[in-house]
Order: structure tokens, then C-alpha cells, then sequence
């Protein structure tokens, strides 16, 4: 008995490997929207850095 070319065992490789490509497609395009929407808003986009930023600030009255 010999392995062919198309064995069964390689269909459902393949068809897992096809299931794990569009659920990584998927979340790259998830990640690339909330990016682009986040961008597009306008927010401040500011990484904490352990500096003082004034615009986070309270004003002492």
C-alpha cells in the first residue's frame, strides 16, 4: 500500500490549513480597521512614554 499524491490525509491538511489562512486573514483585517478608524478619528495618539504631559494633567485652582 502506497501513499498517492492526493491521500486523504493531505485533503484534510489542506483544508485546515485553508481554515487557519482566512481566520489569520480575518484578524489582519480586523486589526487593520480598528487601526485605520482610530487614525481617521482624529484622537489624541499618545504612547505612554513615562514623561509628563500636560494635557493629561489636573488644573490646580
Amino acid at each position: 500500500m502506497t501513499l498517492s499524491r492526493d491521500h486523504e490525509l493531505h485533503k484534510r491538511r489542506a483544508g485546515r490549513n485553508i481554515g487557519l489562512a482566512l481566520v489569520l486573514v480575518a484578524f489582519i483585517a480586523l486589526v487593520f480597521g480598528l487601526t485605520v478608524a482610530k487614525v481617521q478619528r482624529g484622537g489624541m495618539i499618545e504612547a505612554f512614554d513615562h514623561t509628563f504631559r500636560p494635557g493629561l494633567a489636573e488644573r490646580a485652582e
